[in-house]
């Protein structure tokens, strides 16, 4: 579901404002609601929601736990690519989370990428509660061929997605801008993209405090 982007930057007093909105709504009650497997065991869409995709073993379980101040309310699967169902976390009554599998994973056979592609795409592209998809790139490697389709599928799917940057205290700070500078070039080439990207840390909270401000203006009103 396609959204309207805002015509200029918030203010640092609005920004200000909007981190402690988040701050307020990620520290409440957060809870697992259901895992799918199969688009017709979906639940029902109510809340608005925000889907996390990004390629196996981008940091996407410690982002989203870091989110919400929780330390293992997703969990990384030991084995790449083993996960494949959408887990639907509600925050507060006024906002649900969603962790989609990870994809791009090497051991993975062709059928089950394909299997993953086709459900992930039926999901994005049916789902009328969906605000936004959160794209997780990693900050540490080069942008992958498979990071680039996802983006096109998002495209194609008509939904609006906003790129973050995971891992992003390990590079160096100019390497780190050369690579903002970067994936905000490729983003502005889509059609879907949401036009600001985010650097984040898991490790040392760089980035928490802005995503969960952006995230906080999808949800519900209180």
């Amino acid at each position: 579901m396609m959204v309207e982007f805002a015509s200029s930057a918030p203010t640092p007093e609005e920004m200000e404002r909007d981190r402690e909105i988040g701050r307020v709504l990620f520290a409440g009650e957060f809870n697992f609601v259901f895992g799918a497997q199969k688009l017709g065991q979906l639940p029902d869409p109510v809340l608005p929601e925000i889907a996390f995709a990004g390629r196996s073993n981008v940091g996407k379980s410690s982002l989203i736990n870091a989110l919400t101040g929780r330390r293992a309310l997703a969990r990384a699967s030991s084995e790449p690519g083993r996960t494949k169902q959408l887990n639907f976390f509600e925050l507060a009554d006024r906002l649900t989370l969603v962790d989609m599998p990870g994809y791009g994973f090497a051991k993975a056979a062709k059928a089950v990428k394909e299997d993953w592609q086709g459900m992930m795409f039926s999901y994005l592209r049916g789902r009328p509660t969906l605000r936004r998809v959160v794209l997780l790139l990693d900050s540490r490697v080069e942008l992958k061929a498979t990071d680039q389709e996802i983006m096109k599928m998002l495209d194609r799917a008509a939904v609006t997605f906003q790129v973050v940057l995971t891992k992003c205290d390990v590079p160096k700070p100019a390497v780190l801008e050369a690579k903002l500078r970067e994936v905000t070039g490729i983003v502005a080439t889509h059609a879907a993209a949401y036009p600001h990207v985010l650097a984040t840390s898991s490790e040392t909270g760089m980035g928490i405090e802005d995503l969960r401000a952006e995230l906080a203006r999808l949800a519900n009103p209180v």
